[in-house]
């Protein structure tokens, strides 16, 4: 008898404003759940507690594709008409597009707001999902007469499956990664230089002598008096520096209840006053530092936002940690250069074009820095100066 073939339904794409219209446990069927930003909990939390408004430039506008009433892929989504906290910068772009009367905004972007954190973008059971994602993206971009459409912090794998029309870009984090032999602190400060030995355990003393104790506090062990001490960091660091915080005390209350084993807060006591806090994310094998503040005492800083986070690490047996973006001064503590990817389709061929040459000289200026930065290493040896590139590459 004949094979008979028989037609395989498209997926329907919807665009979904906001994730509380989807079920929880739908959305997190499409990732293995390792990278806490993703997770239907987190994006949702950003939406239902106020820490996302169209004023600030974020609308929530999910790409999601339906094989009837099975939800099959998904990217998080959102309508921009401003760069507003992305970590992936774009400002001339705009002003270029200004310059010869075009809009560039509004603009599509997938993403994690506010989180510069590299992790699922493309929310789909296999490569043909992914894939599936990408020309729905572009089909997007030129139905609602976008200029753009934008993918930031994707997974290198994901990476890999973006047309060539896709504009690659590339920037540099710092990052702690343990190359499986270190068990303790000791271990860690061993593989050391002297002289940065003995540097973080200067840091670190000071911290001891000032009589703070440093503990660490999941989102289940967490009280509202801690949860209050942690947001009210929050806003004073940004208080400090100038900008507009968006998290809300309700998100991080959110947090506590709804991903109880994944909120991570490392808070510095003098007595029983709390004197300073650093907001962490545990995923699969990783630790993301995320928000930090606190009382300007020598050594708090470096102890709550860096030295914490590693020691927990190395007790709980978490391969990485990814405390935010920027910061040379990471390195001399041990966080070393890793490049970090973002994809941009431009609808416009002639400014695509254009803005191809421009990303491939960024990209090796970018290589080149990340290269020379890593030859500043304060390990004895290390495998790799750089993660995902080695010294002489200057390729995009």
């Amino acid at each position: 008898m004949a094979a008979i073939d028989y037609p395989v339904r498209m997926p329907v794409v919807r665009l979904i404003p906001s994730l509380s219209c989807i079920p929880a446990a739908d959305w997190d069927a499409l990732h293995d759940g390792g990278n806490p930003f993703v997770c239907h909990a987190f994006l949702c939390g950003l939406e239902l507690t106020g820490c996302l408004r169209p004023s600030w430039g974020w609308t929530p506008h999910h790409l999601t594709l339906w094989q009837g009433d099975e939800l099959v892929a998904a990217a998080p989504g959102y309508l921009k008409d401003n760069s507003h906290g992305e970590f992936v910068f774009d400002h001339a772009w705009a002003h270029a597009y200004a310059r010869y009367g075009q809009d560039y905004f509004p603009k599509w972007l997938c993403a994690v707001p506010y989180s510069p954190v590299t992790g699922p973008r493309l929310l789909a059971r296999d490569d043909a999902g992914r894939l599936a994602l990408l020309r729905a993206m572009q089909g997007l971009v030129e139905s609602e007469q976008l200029s753009s459409a934008h993918v930031n912090f994707p997974l290198p794998g994901e990476d890999a499956l973006f047309p060539r029309d896709w504009l690659p870009r590339l920037d540099v984090q710092y990052h702690w990664r343990n190359p499986g032999r270190w068990r303790t602190f000791d271990d860690y400060l061993a593989a050391m230089d002297h002289k940065h030995r003995k540097n973080i355990r200067q840091e670190r003393a000071k911290v001891c002598r000032a009589g703070i104790e440093l503990r660490t506090i999941h989102g289940d062990e967490a009280g509202e008096a801690e949860l209050e001490a942690m947001h009210g960091f929050y806003l004073k660091t940004f208080d400090d520096y100038g900008n507009s915080p968006a998290l809300t005390p309700e998100f991080i209350g959110h947090l506590a209840r709804t991903m109880p084993r994944s909120l991570v807060m490392f808070m510095a006591f003098d007595g029983a006053v709390p004197v300073a806090a650093a907001l962490c994310l545990r995923g699969g094998d990783t630790l993301y530092g995320r928000y930090w503040g606190g009382e300007n005492l020598p050594g708090l800083h470096f102890e709550t936002c860096y030295y914490q986070g590693i020691d927990y690490c190395l007790r709980e047996g978490l391969a990485r940690f990814e405390p935010g973006a920027q910061g040379e001064h990471k390195v001399a503590r041990g966080f070393l250069p890793a490049l970090v990817h973002s994809r941009h389709w431009i609808a416009d061929p002639a400014f695509r074009e254009a803005l191809a040459r421009w990303c491939g000289e960024e990209a090796m200026s970018v290589r080149r820095y990340a290269a020379d930065i890593g030859r500043h290493s304060p390990f004895r040896a290390v495998d790799a100066c750089v993660e995902g590139v080695s010294s002489n590459q200057t390729q995009p």
